[in-house]
């Protein structure tokens, strides 16, 4: 099995439940979903005019629409000594994954999956930790995926306005999601904080800064 991967790296995931965490960060190219304030826009096309090698995408430090195709073998030994392996991307859940999380859980490692809930999940294991970041009335169109969001672990909601807490309500209750919940103030600014801050003070959720970008890291 190939995966089309833009970037492998290690860091710490800086987001939600993992917070601080020593992690693997497997990034899959390819994204339909078009959110506008996306950091990661690199990853939306696969085409083969950008596609590399492999050495190429091992040695990748900066942002770019390079991806290369890889196999499992090289995305474990590239996991090192690392516990914790992030698929994200892009949209990881275009992809069957299985096998990738299979490989890193026999090795003792803890797998998580960053979706944004608009595709069903396949190839994950019951051990795998799914994040859903539920995007709704996005440019690709797409409608939330109920099978997604019912193997939601945590939630993981940006917000920039109020109109996004409002949202998030409406969607919770409409699948009776009784999982963790994690705002995640956009582009990192004060006023979506200080929302973030006072809408998870309210309403018994969490709130999720981005630490790794704190730090410095990718």
């Amino acid at each position: 099995m190939l995966f089309p991967v833009s970037e492998l790296f290690q860091t710490l995931q800086g987001e939600a439940t993992y917070t601080g965490t020593p992690s693997l960060f497997v990034r899959l190219q390819g994204c339909p979903v078009g959110c506008p304030w996306c950091d990661t826009k690199y990853t939306w096309g696969l085409t083969e005019n950008t596609r590399v090698g492999e050495k190429a995408i091992l040695a990748k430090e900066a942002a770019s629409a390079s991806w290369a195709w890889m196999g499992i073998d090289t995305i474990v030994k590239a996991k090192g000594q690392t516990r914790h392996v992030v698929i994200t991307g892009g949209e990881p859940a275009l992809y069957d994954l299985a096998g990738l999380p299979q490989a890193c859980e026999a090795q003792g490692a803890t797998v998580q999956i960053e979706t944004s809930g608009t595709q069903p999940l396949r190839g994950v294991t019951p051990k795998t930790w799914v994040t859903v970041s539920p995007k709704q009335a996005m440019p690709g169109g797409f409608e939330l995926n109920g099978e997604a969001l019912s193997r939601a672990n945590e939630i993981k909601y940006p917000v920039g306005k109020q109109a996004d807490v409002d949202r998030l309500k409406e969607l919770l209750e409409r699948f009776s999601l009784g999982v963790v919940v994690y705002l995640q103030p956009l582009s990192c600014s004060p006023k979506a904080t200080r929302l973030c801050i006072d809408s998870a003070r309210a309403n018994g959720w969490r709130v999720s800064l981005q630490v790794h970008k704190y730090a410095g890291l990718r």
